[in-house]
């Protein structure tokens, strides 16, 4: 537990010791190196973690420290979108091919009818570039070993996605497509008049003075006091050996899942971004316009907006945010829908595949009513 928190029988924060509970069993009995917590609740906050940021050191996991945050990186891209859609910059209506002349095409792709706003809410048919085979080989197996210094570019993912079939008609279907946000992050970068990585800066970091996070490109380390991750590179055996993973270019996740921050950062950034402080009205109303996910699709139970996702816990409170997950690690952010109360987890090793038990059950702690 952080020194600076409060103790089970002071707390600061509804929740804070069944949390600490839960965070300690995650290292004791499914064999994570290290697992934070972070909620704030209205003006309070509590930080809470167990385990270690290095094996090696036994270094404990500080509040400070970044890390890889893998999908939560959709819902900044989404709001860069948005932003410039209120800028007039762009159309949520736009088609990919409008911004990216002839890249999807193919397969039963077609660009001239994909908009953006399919892109953001998974409903393009782009078939995911992650499930190819040879990228599975190469960033989801031993293999990786070999390849995690690799640079493809977002033209290399976009073309190994449209090598394959489409997997429905444009608006036909709904299938969670790590492409859709490399090609929304392309478009930032045409829209914006600047790299991805400038715009996540220029646009929310240092408005909201997030000062642990950025987008890398292809910086294979980290900026700043960092926890280590580990990884059994796919492997189903609970004694499969542990690699250490910290360092890996994330140019395979651009726009999808390269950021990397702290959980201070992360729980600011979705305060603000439930708040309204990021959106005006109408782009945070289209940002909010919740489908529910079909069964089998992606998680269970869960809906889908435009690059925020939501989801009923068991206490019967909804929460609105994203998971991520890049080698290495697992990371969770959601708060209730004004803001008001925010929670981001993150998880210094990349098996359990994931660990949504854990994650959920955490959730459900902090934002049980009456706790």
């Amino acid at each position: 537990m952080n020194p600076r928190a409060a103790t089970p029988a002071n707390p600061v924060i509804p929740g804070q010791a069944e949390v600490q509970r839960l965070l300690e069993a995650a290292v004791t009995e499914q064999g994570y190196p290290g697992v934070i917590a972070e909620i704030r609740n209205d003006s309070r906050q509590w930080f809470g973690s167990a385990g270690v940021a290095d094996t090696t050191t036994g270094r404990p996991r500080t509040p400070g420290e970044q890390f890889r945050v893998g999908s939560i990186t959709k819902t900044f891209t989404a709001t860069l979108i948005l932003q410039l859609a209120a800028e007039y910059k762009l159309s949520l209506d736009d088609t990919v091919h409008n911004w990216l002349p002839g890249l999807v095409q193919g397969n039963g792709h077609d660009g001239s009818k994909i908009t953006i706003r399919q892109l953001l809410n998974h409903t393009s048919g782009i078939f995911a570039y992650t499930l190819d085979e040879g990228m599975l080989e190469r960033y989801w197996s031993p293999k990786l070993l070999e390849h995690r210094f690799d640079e493809p570019t977002p033209e290399d993912l976009v073309k190994i996605a449209v090598s394959h079939p489409a997997d429905f008609q444009p608006g036909q279907g709904w299938g969670y497509s790590n492409t859709n946000f490399v090609l929304a992050a392309m478009i930032v970068e045409k829209a914006a008049g600047m790299s991805y990585a400038d715009a996540v800066a220029y646009r929310i970091a240092r408005p909201l003075n997030l000062t642990g996070t950025y987008a890398p490109g292809n910086e294979t380390g980290f900026r700043g006091p960092h926890t280590s991750s580990y990884s059994r590179l796919m492997l189903p055996d609970a004694d499969a050996p542990v690699h250490d993973v910290t360092e890996l270019s994330p140019s395979y996740a651009f726009g999808v899942g390269e950021i990397i921050s702290t959980a201070a950062d992360l729980g600011t950034f979705l305060a603000a971004l439930l708040s309204g402080r990021l959106l005006p009205p109408v782009q945070q109303s289209e940002m909010f316009s919740m489908t529910p996910v079909p069964d089998g699709k992606w998680l269970d139970g869960y809906s889908y907006g435009l690059g925020i996702s939501s989801v009923t816990l068991p206490c019967g409170t909804t929460v609105y945010g994203h998971g991520g997950m890049i080698t290495g690690t697992w990371s969770y952010l959601y708060g209730t829908r004004d803001g008001k109360c925010v929670v981001t987890q993150n998880v210094n090793g990349d098996w359990g595949v994931p660990p949504m038990g854990l994650f959920i059950d955490v959730l459900d702690a902090a934002f049980r009513p009456g706790v």
